[in-house]
This record gives structure tokens, sequence and C-alpha cells, in this order.
């Protein structure tokens, strides 16, 4: 499960502080009238759940801690990104991120360490982070996206990234799927979200004021970010500019 916090501030901000972040056509958000009041809700939500609850956990926990808590949480997030890069016929990437699972959460202690990208850093193996998900996958084989959604909490989406996030939660990820493991939802897999959620917001909680300078409208900036970014994710970059969308430089894709 991808935050609120993680879609609207880094992919807003990963992606349209940049020259020439064209608007999208209208055509793609039919539903603006709702989204525009879902946004405002997740808006509030934020200001009065998550960002006070990141800014306690914070504070709270010491830096390295907070590290660890991250690395173990890119680790499980590993297994979805190399099964959607198996099941879209990547294989170089597929084999990348297996490889990743298994060397930090053998050497890097279940992935409190990750110890893959040192190794990619110092070395000529590229065990880089991928960034693969199954919406990614419908569109690889052709899904359109279809119109563009904000749901409660979670954020920016479309018909297709809905699709894709509930697969994603429910047969890729090895900690909350309860197809894969007996967790109960209430005692392991609803706080490990929680805790997981809290983090990444904890991580960006200096984002926040630039995301505010960025935009004239904070909403249309979010969606034509949110709708350029996961076009080029679908299409690896390679994005035709007479379709109105940017190349994208230097982007983290850790941090989606």
């Amino acid at each position: 499960m991808t935050s609120y916090s993680q879609k609207v501030l880094l992919l807003a901000i990963s992606t349209c502080l940049i020259p020439g972040c064209a608007s999208m056509n209208n055509r793609q958000d039919p539903l603006e009238p709702m989204n525009r009041a879902i946004f405002s809700f997740n808006e509030k939500f934020d200001e009065f759940v998550l960002e006070p609850a990141a800014r306690g956990y914070h504070a709270v926990v010491p830096d390295p801690i907070e590290m660890i808590v991250g690395n173990f949480f890119s680790n499980i997030g590993d297994v979805a990104i190399t099964a959607n890069s198996l099941l879209q016929l990547k294989f170089a990437d597929a084999a990348a991120s297996s490889s990743r699972v298994l060397i930090n959460t053998t050497f890097g202690l279940l992935g409190a360490v990750d110890l893959a990208s040192h190794i990619s850093q110092v070395s000529d193996i590229d065990i880089s982070k991928r960034n693969e998900d199954f919406g990614q996958t419908l569109g690889y084989y052709g899904v359109g996206a279809g119109p563009y959604i904000v749901l409660p909490i979670l954020g920016p989406s479309t018909v297709r990234d809905t699709v894709g996030t509930g697969v994603d939660g429910v047969i890729f990820d090895p900690l909350r799927s309860s197809v894969y493991n007996k967790f109960d939802f209430l005692t392991v897999r609803l706080p490990v979200t929680t805790v997981q959620i809290i983090d990444i917001r904890a991580q960006n909680l200096d984002l926040d004021k630039t995301l505010e300078e960025a935009a004239l409208d904070k909403y249309e900036f979010v969606r034509d970010a949110y709708l350029q970014r996961r076009e080029s994710l679908v299409r690896d970059g390679d994005v035709p500019k007479e379709e109105g969308f940017e190349e994208f430089e230097d982007l983290n894709d850790d941090l989606f």
C-alpha cells in the first residue's frame, strides 16, 4: 500500500518542479468535483493526523532506527517489484530485484541494511532499486489508465492503478497479504501498514513547504504530476513529446 503523503508530496515535487510541466487534458479527470472534495479531505487528514503522527515519530525514533525501518519496508517492496518485472517479461530487472531481496534479507539482516544498493554503487553489478507495480503491468499489456481518481487517504490514482494497488497488496505483499500468511489483520497487518505510512511521512516532512510554494492550484499540480509520472513509468521513460509529457531526469525511484 502507498501512503497519501508519499504519492502527493513525492510525485508532485519530484515530477513537476521542472520547466514545462504540462497541464493535462481535462478529459482525464471527468470526476473532478468529487476528486477535489476527496483531495480536500485528504489534506485535512494529513494536517491533523498524518503530519502530527510523523513529527512525533521523527522526534522519538532515532535516525538509525528510522533508516532500518525504511530499509525493511523497501526490501518487502522488492518482492512485488520482482513479480511485476517477471509479468512484464523484464527478466534482467526481475533478476536484479530478486537479488536485492536475497542479499538484503540474508546479509542485510532481514532488510535492515540496504546492502544491495551499496554493492550496486561500488561495483559494476547493477542491482539498484527498480520501480514496477501491477498498475504498470496492466499498462504494459495495453490497459488504459482510465479516469483520474483521488482515493481517500491513499491519494492520486486512476482506475487502472487502483486495481493495481489492490492486486499488489492482496497477492504480492508478503507482510499484508492474507493469501500467503496467517497474520491477523488487526494485530499485525494493520499496525505494520500504519507504521509504514508514518515512516514515509516522517521522511518527507521538509517537502511540505516546497509543494505549497510551487502550486497555484495544488489539486491540479498534483494531478498533472501524478498522471505524467505514471505514464513515464509505464513507458519506461519513452514518452513522445508530442503527447505533452516531459522527459524526467534524475528521479529517485526509491521514493515511489
